[in-house]
């Protein structure tokens, strides 16, 4: 059996510089469907069809549950009715449905055994990839709202639990910049690679004790940092290997540029019996530390990883001793004319961090031990409630 997809009413407005058929022609190669037609009779005895309004901005997670229901029409609460929006339903009945679609008939007319869900009842709330609650959404395609939808868009790209920086600082910017890429044609990757070449000229420049201007270059790579992903997933680009390439550069990137900065110290005056030898040692071993700690935990305890796992993690997330938060140390030791007070700092904090994230891996296993498998703080947030929790505004979807 094969699933085909026909789409119908398209719109002529593009968000983020695609239109309704490009990106859901992308969304849909993600999920192995690349059969399209234009015609139910196109399709064979026996086949089902993935029917979509083009007039329509889908949440991946629609599609995704749709294309596992088939026998469903997904329809849209509007002005106290529901429209029917789109619908996976076998290739005899397709011709009916669309009526139904395009609204030339009505729900008594479609063939027997279909079901109807909503976006609540289609999707998940809890994106677990992006670590935070985002109810579905299935908004239509106007003219009058091509801004709103492509905010909401690039909204539904970030992270809810990340550090300060990123979650507070660089959503606004990067949404500019992100614009930018996609209306000329600037792919992810070239955007990471671009992160790449500041990472070597940071390095250097802190190696040769030129602090101000590679905390220059180290900022800006943050920040590219972010919108290489966000365009990625406005314009529905993501690839194995562009995921592999920017999270190998997060990885390798803080720990060289400490040892950098270190090297490029004219003097360790760090106030306490430390050595530069032993600081680098700390941050190294720190830094690898935490990482197994959350590698752990992910793997073992809760697939969220540790972060999710209660609101006290997802805050320290914010803070904890990885690139973004040490840099704001090495930001701060320099205005005030002691850079080996932001190595110190960064020493300090990394093995903290660490030894937090240990204590959090410990008491995941005792929760474990004592009270069965451990669930995330996200899963038990009710996203329509009207007096939500400081933790669930902080770190649900951000709309900047």
């Amino acid at each position: 059996m094969t699933v085909h997809a026909l789409l119908f009413a398209e719109s002529p407005v593009q968000l983020w510089g695609l239109s309704s058929r490009q990106r859901l022609e992308r969304i849909l190669k993600k999920l192995n469907i690349d059969s399209w037609i234009d015609t139910p009779e196109a399709a064979a005895s026996g086949d089902t069809i993935l029917l979509l309004r083009g007039d329509y901005l889908y949440d991946e997670r629609l599609i995704q549950n749709l294309i596992k229901k088939p026998g469903t029409i997904l329809q849209l609460a509007t002005n106290g009715s529901n429209q029917s929006v789109a619908a996976h339903v076998a290739a005899a009945d397709a011709k009916r449905v669309i009526d139904l679609l395009e609204g030339t008939t009505n729900d008594g007319a479609i063939p027997a055994g279909l079901t109807f869900e909503t976006p609540q009842t289609l999707g998940s709330t809890y994106l677990k990839e992006l670590r935070k609650i985002d109810p579905p959404y299935l908004l239509p395609i106007t003219r009058e709202n091509k801004l709103s939808l492509e905010r909401r868009l690039f909204a539904g790209s970030y992270k809810g639990v990340t550090d300060l920086v990123t979650k507070w600082l660089w959503p606004r910017p990067a949404q500019v910049v992100t614009r930018f890429c996609a209306l000329n044609g600037i792919s992810p990757n070239q955007v990471t690679s671009l992160s790449l070449v500041l990472v070597i000229i940071a390095g250097f420049l802190f190696n040769n004790g030129s602090f101000a201007l590679g905390l220059l270059a180290a900022w800006i790579m943050t920040f590219l940092d972010t919108v290489d992903g966000k365009l990625a997933r406005v314009t529905v680009t993501s690839s194995t290997f562009g995921n592999i390439f920017d999270h190998a550069i997060d990885l390798i990137s803080p720990p060289l540029w400490y040892l950098a900065w270190g090297l490029g110290l004219k003097s360790w005056q760090p106030g306490m019996p430390l050595s530069l030898h032993t600081a680098f040692w700390l941050i190294f071993i720190g830094y690898i530390a935490g990482r197994l700690v959350e590698g752990v935990f992910k793997q073992l305890l809760e697939s969220s990883g540790i972060f999710c796992w209660r609101p006290v993690d997802s805050y320290f997330r914010l803070i904890t001793g990885r690139r973004n938060p040490n840099l704001i140390l090495l930001t701060l030791s320099l205005l005030i004319g002691r850079p080996d007070l932001g190595l110190l700092a960064v020493t300090l904090w990394t093995v903290a961090s660490s030894i937090f994230l240990l204590f959090r891996l410990l008491a995941g296993i005792a929760v474990r031990v004592t009270s069965g498998p451990l669930r995330s703080w996200f899963l038990d947030i009710d996203p329509t409630t009207q007096n939500p929790s400081l933790a669930q505004r902080c770190f649900s979807n951000n709309r900047s």
